[in-house]
């Protein structure tokens, strides 16, 4: 049996998709997975299309309404502007420490 794909379907559609197809569907970072209705499903695991043995579990994991864009460490401090600085020591001969 494949797995079909659950990704981009609301929680209550993914359920019954997976119903259907004899699967059964757990949801690691929501305990209240039962009740969820209008959650999108962003990742799934098997992937769709895999080979898998009837009454499989399938996991998927839920867009929390931020848009799906995953999570974003902030970049702070920001780069310095500008082109790129160097390194090694400041002005004097480019080759210095490869020279000794």
């Amino acid at each position: 049996m494949r797995v079909p794909r659950l990704v981009g379907l609301m929680a209550v559609d993914a359920r019954e998709t997976a119903r259907a197809r004899g699967l059964f569907l757990n949801a690691p970072d929501r305990p209240d997975f039962p009740r969820t209705v209008v959650e999108y499903v962003v990742r799934q695991y098997p992937q769709p299309g895999a080979e898998v043995p009837p009454d499989s579990m399938v996991y998927v994991w839920f867009d929390f309404g931020d848009g799906g864009g995953g999570v974003r460490e902030p970049r702070v401090p920001r780069p310095p502007a500008g082109g790129l600085q160097r390194e090694l020591g400041e002005p004097g001969d480019a080759f210095e420490v490869i020279n000794r």
